[in-house]
């Protein structure tokens, strides 16, 4: 059985240092250049996942290779190590969002599991996005409102400049003396969440975000 391993950001950075290395090699760059290129790009590919064991570090040894042509056909290889996102039930579901009782999944038939940072979708009846997301081994998570107007900006998510939406969320904090206190947190954010799946290469901001969001 295939050990699986690899978070679909860090499969998104990987792909990012490939196309890195095959850009430079269609610069011309002086040969002691392109090789610091490969360098580089390898040591940030074999360190782009913690803890891994000696058997992943050697899938992701890539030090070996010498063309475009074997970064691809290793690029490709990694998609059988791919985490699928948690398979998400209607029961969760319920726990997770307990006031909104008509609240559906999407239809995730069409759905690449592998290819999800995080799941998201819009309810256009209601005006609100909700978001999920593992957590610290966990499923969690929250409802946004969003705007129904967009503009180019940069990705709160995946920090890559597209077509974005405000959206904003009331987090769990309260204040024992103060029981009409609440925050809201507001972030912009891709309007296509699937292209910011493809874009998102560290997820540091959305585990913040929904600490922050989740925190009582």
């Amino acid at each position: 059985m295939t050990e699986r391993f690899i978070k679909n950001e860090q499969f998104n950075f990987i792909s990012k240092q490939v196309a890195w290395i095959k850009d430079s090699t269609k610069q011309h760059l002086p040969a002691g250049v392109l090789a610091s290129v490969y360098d580089l790009s390898n040591e940030k590919i074999l360190n782009c996942i913690p803890n891994m064991t000696a058997s992943q570090k050697n899938i992701l040894d890539f030090s070996k290779l010498k063309t475009v042509e074997e970064y691809e056909q290793a690029l490709e290889q990694l998609v059988n190590y791919l985490l699928p996102f948690p398979t998400v039930t209607e029961q969760q579901l319920k726990k997770l969002f307990p006031k909104s009782k008509k609240l559906k999944l999407p239809d995730l038939s069409n759905v690449d599991l592998k290819r999800l940072t995080y799941l998201s979708w819009n309810d256009s009846r209601s005006n609100k996005k909700y978001l999920l997301y593992e957590l610290e081994g966990q499923l969690v998570g929250i409802e946004c409102t969003f705007s129904p107007s967009t503009k180019k900006n940069i990705c709160s998510i995946c920090h890559c400049h597209g077509e974005v939406t405000h959206f904003s969320t009331v987090t769990k904090a309260k204040k024992l003396n103060n029981p009409d206190y609440y925050k809201s947190i507001g972030n912009l954010i891709c309007v296509d969440s699937s292209q910011c799946n493809k874009n998102i290469t560290d997820d540091s901001y959305l585990k913040d975000f929904l600490k922050e969001s989740l925190l009582k």
